[in-house]
């Protein structure tokens, strides 16, 4: 990761607490892009916690978010333009990310209740 603009932000929407914020805030994430055949993976790694997300394309499935805000939502996953693009219906309103490719680095928007955090992944080679 090499930016991360209003991670905090996002996290309060969500109802995170502030000693899981503050120590969120000092993780420096990497992600992981995988496709296996029609199954989608991505994978948030961090040194203290990580979190898998498999999905195929434009089929709903429920996800947990163990580790994140620990909530139950419906999520699906859908190719908008060049983005990949999930939106999560559940407790929290106005809730999803987009993940797209631009200047050969990994740009990831999580939004969630009018609060928008961006963050920025450059490839390790």
């Amino acid at each position: 990761m090499i930016s991360n603009i209003n991670f905090d932000g996002y996290m309060i929407a969500l109802g995170v607490g502030a000693l899981m914020r503050k120590l969120a805030l000092q993780l420096k994430h990497r992600k992981v892009v995988e496709q296996e055949g029609d199954v989608y993976v991505v994978k948030t790694l961090s040194t203290f916690r990580n979190y898998t997300l498999s999905f195929r394309l434009d089929e709903e499935f429920p996800e947990f978010t163990k580790g994140l805000d620990e909530r139950h939502c419906k999520s699906l996953v859908s190719w908008e333009g060049s983005r990949l693009v999930c939106v999560q219906q559940g407790e929290k309103k106005d809730r999803g990310w987009a993940h797209w490719i631009e200047d050969n680095l990994l740009h990831l928007e999580l939004y969630c209740e009018g609060q928008v955090c961006k963050q920025v992944f450059k490839k390790n080679v």
